[in-house]
């Protein structure tokens, strides 16, 4: 598996889940399914199997978080660069539009559109990496190609 980059905070925030889903989550689930089992006949039991459903989604989670603590390479800033690196702000404008906004490039786990973070592995932080100030950048989407102007790189 490929390296992850988390931040600091997002570290921590991986780890406080781990801890949550091995010890508060494996326990609710593990009774609720003593719940469903008391209940009767298996086969038949939608509580039963809701509750086996629900202890895989939990387990599937605790391995990927432990995959990704495994690999992660901590991201505690940058250096100062003129390029566009993991960590970067960088302030981008729509070639023809006004309007600029400032993303941040982050790992998989921490993207967050709402709030500016971008993917390094999403189409657009696999466009910005690595370019400079006045770079411009292409992207295809649904609706045609979109060209991003480097406004800045912090």
């Amino acid at each position: 598996m490929p390296n992850e980059y988390v931040s600091s905070a997002k570290l921590k925030s991986l780890n406080e889940e781990l801890d949550f889903l091995k010890t508060v989550r494996r326990k609710e689930l593990a009774e609720n399914l003593q719940r469903a089992r008391a209940l009767g006949d298996l086969s038949e039991n939608a509580e039963y199997h809701a509750a086996r459903e629900e202890q895989g989604h939990s387990e599937d989670r605790i391995r990927e978080i432990e995959s990704i603590l495994r690999t992660a390479i901590i991201v505690k800033g940058h250096k100062k660069s003129d390029a566009v690196v993991i960590g970067s702000m960088v302030e981008v404008r729509k070639k023809g539009e006004k309007i600029s906004k400032k993303i941040e490039i982050v790992g998989g786990e921490e993207s967050d559109m709402a709030a500016g973070k971008v993917s390094f592995k999403s189409p657009l932080g696999e466009c910005l990496l690595g370019q400079k100030v006045g770079a411009e950048c292409t992207i295809k989407t649904p609706k045609g190609e979109v060209v991003y102007i480097i406004i800045s790189v912090d």
